[in-house]
């Protein structure tokens, strides 16, 4: 029985991917297969991945057109046999042992996913920076298995929207139907939000089991100049999913004040000229379409956001 799947989509990032596949191939948990998906690369990931595949049977290449990492991870999805879905991107890497951490935590508390910790990885400097961040501990109570019901924060601030640093059940996964959205960038809110609000029993360990790398040139976080819009149509989307499965009425507060929060990290962290572009869109429409227009002070969670956004375009 195959324990756990894990994804990777790879596009054109040759100076990284072999730490990436021996951080993979190296796990403690022996019983798994790596589904990397060539997402149309053109430098010399296609070769390494075969290089790799000849090495270890339990790595499958999948070959597609470009199209994004959301759109990568998809298909990887549809060839995964495991109990379990791990994803990983491919200039990051793992903990030998981070899959059999979450692996046997998950089936512990039959945990629909588990979280577990992350760190940011300097390249130049061959050092690790923490990311506490990343799972808010304040928020969470001091037992598991847990839902969002249990949160005392922004249910949607507790866990960052990458899915990375989670291990999900399949069979969860295939219930609700995830996916991710097919956009070049912030493709994985939506299905890493709408695991949230539909999980029944979510698992966190403190264990620091997967490293970031946040200085890659060709990252793909990188790309967000060339499509500042997707955090938006990730937002929409997870606003139509919770009310679809009529969650919108119990989180619309929360949901509200992360499209606050996302809306002020998207424009602070972007250049010009796309930084006039989204303040241009946000006057035009976007505010209102978030539902931030009409809010007194007392309805956001964090004044200094809403003092922000006030002078910005509320």
């Amino acid at each position: 029985m195959i324990k756990v799947s894990v994804i990777i989509p790879v596009y054109n990032v040759e100076k990284y991917l072999r730490q990436c596949l021996d951080s993979v191939i190296s796990q403690t948990l022996r019983d798994i297969e790596i589904i990397c998906v060539d997402d149309g690369s053109t430098d010399s990931s296609p070769q390494i991945l075969a290089d790799y595949a000849a090495r270890d049977h339990r790595i499958r290449i999948v070959r597609q057109q470009n199209g994004g990492a959301g759109a990568a991870r998809n298909n990887g999805m549809s060839f995964a046999s495991g109990k379990y879905l791990s994803f990983l991107d491919s200039d990051d890497f793992f903990e030998p042992d981070m899959l059999e951490k979450a692996y046997w935590a998950a089936e512990m508390d039959s945990a629909d996913f588990v979280v577990f910790k992350s760190d940011r990885y300097i390249t130049a400097e061959n050092s690790f920076e923490p990311m506490a961040w990343a799972v808010r501990e304040s928020a969470l109570p001091p037992y598991h298995p847990i839902s969002y019901r249990q949160m005392t924060e922004n249910v949607f601030k507790v866990f960052v929207g990458w899915a990375w640093d989670k291990l999900y059940s399949h069979a969860f996964v295939e219930q609700y139907g995830f996916r991710f959205q097919e956009q070049r960038t912030t493709n994985d809110m939506l299905f890493v939000f709408s695991a949230l609000v539909m999980a029944k029993r979510i698992t966190v360990l403190s264990n620091v089991l997967a490293h970031q790398r946040r200085d890659a040139a060709d990252s793909l976080s990188k790309t967000r100049e060339n499509s500042w819009w997707c955090f938006h149509d990730a937002l929409i989307a997870l606003r139509d999913f919770l009310r679809e499965n009529d969650k919108f009425p119990e989180l619309e507060q929360d949901f509200i004040n992360y499209t606050l929060h996302a809306t002020l990290w998207n424009y602070n962290s972007l250049l010009e000229p796309t930084k006039s572009m989204l303040l241009e869109k946000m006057k035009e429409s976007w505010a209102a379409e978030f539902g931030l227009k009409g809010k007194s002070e007392a309805y956001f969670f964090n004044k200094g956001e809403y003092r922000e956004g006030a002078q910005l375009f509320l």
